[in-house]
């Protein structure tokens, strides 16, 4: 399974009440850290673990002091100093040198630290915040659209220190033709966690034995495949029919939706001739383009075009989040 939140959540969500259960939190970190403010992880009591608060060096002490919270039933708070010469972490060898802070809380029937509501939203594709106490078991999701900015972070309120944690569900990309060199970006889209949706209207193409786990495969390319994409929520789509007359149709019609960044496949002067066919010119596009898609990783092979097509469309709409960052005031 990927270490996406929804994944984690999903495997704590199938086996809540089969055995306890904690969830652990990076609430601070100081200097260099692999993972930042706001990372999680589930931890089962028969001591699995979803997710990663490290490179993986300090998980096998988080787990052991997860049980400390599974018993006592209280938050457990972790310092790792990787420039102290007596922490574990320096003992570990840690290479990042910073200093991390976790907390483990206990999930329980009676307290599930609202990761239901959070799992919930997630699943149907809303963004809002997370919110945790630091020094007790508590949590909740507060839904919010307007997302700001993407970085966790620490404010102190009258009952105490409050960890912010901005929630995006994880991206959903729709592929505009299902032929081989779809397949590779399928794969890689969903080891990353990605839904991903595919429409094709050739019966050849998009066959579901070759892209099991989509989340749909749509055949029309008409005004549904607008109203898909925006009660889908998708978020960036990728033209790779091989078909100038498909392409431009689907991008006449995704100018329609909510989708925000389309990247299209082929050297630039194909996507002239994909927007000489409707009629329409860059600027009139309500949406981000990339074309040439991809950033320029030097690949040729379709699994290498695959890579540099999904990294261009992570940097995009990573980009689009990039806003100052402001305080959830209390509600």
């Amino acid at each position: 399974m990927s270490n996406q939140l929804s994944d984690m959540l999903r495997a704590w969500r199938e086996n809540a009440t089969a055995t306890e259960w904690v969830l652990g939190t990076v609430y601070k970190t100081e200097g260099s850290a692999y993972r930042k403010a706001g990372a999680m992880m589930m931890i089962s009591g028969q001591g699995q673990q979803f997710g990663l608060l490290s490179g993986g060096c300090l998980e096998a002490d988080i787990i052991r002091n997860a049980r400390r919270a599974m018993v006592t039933g209280k938050t457990v708070k972790l310092v790792y100093d990787g420039n102290d010469e007596d922490d574990l972490s320096f003992r570990l060898g840690v290479g990042c040198g910073g200093t991390v802070y976790i907390m483990l809380q206990p999930v329980t029937a009676e307290n599930d630290l609202g990761l239901a509501a959070l799992y919930d939203a997630l699943q149907a594709r809303e963004s809002g915040y997370y919110i945790q106490k630091i020094d007790q078991p508590s949590g909740r999701f507060l839904a919010d659209e307007n997302v700001i900015g993407n970085r966790a972070h620490v404010e102190m309120r009258d009952d105490g220190e409050t960890l912010i944690i901005p929630i995006r569900p994880e991206p959903h990309i729709l592929l505009v033709g299902g032929g081989i060199d779809a397949r590779p970006v399928t794969r890689i889209a969903q080891e990353m966690g990605w839904q991903v949706s595919l429409a094709d209207p050739r019966a050849a193409n998009a066959r579901i034995e070759h892209f099991p786990n989509v989340r749909a495969i749509l055949r029309s390319i008409d005004d549904s495949l607008a109203e898909y994409a925006t009660s889908s929520r998708v978020d960036a789509a990728i033209l790779m029919s091989h078909s100038i007359s498909i392409d431009a149709k689907a991008l006449a019609i995704l100018t329609r939706s909510t989708v925000r960044h389309v990247s299209a496949l082929g050297p630039a002067h194909r996507f002239e001739q994909v927007l000489n066919d409707i009629g329409m010119t860059r600027t009139q596009l309500p949406f981000q383009v990339q074309s040439p898609a991809g950033l320029p990783l030097g690949g040729e092979l379709p699994e290498a075009i695959a890579l540099s097509m999904l990294s261009g469309i992570h940097k995009a709409l990573h980009d689009m989040m990039q806003m100052p960052g402001l305080s959830l005031a209390a509600e």
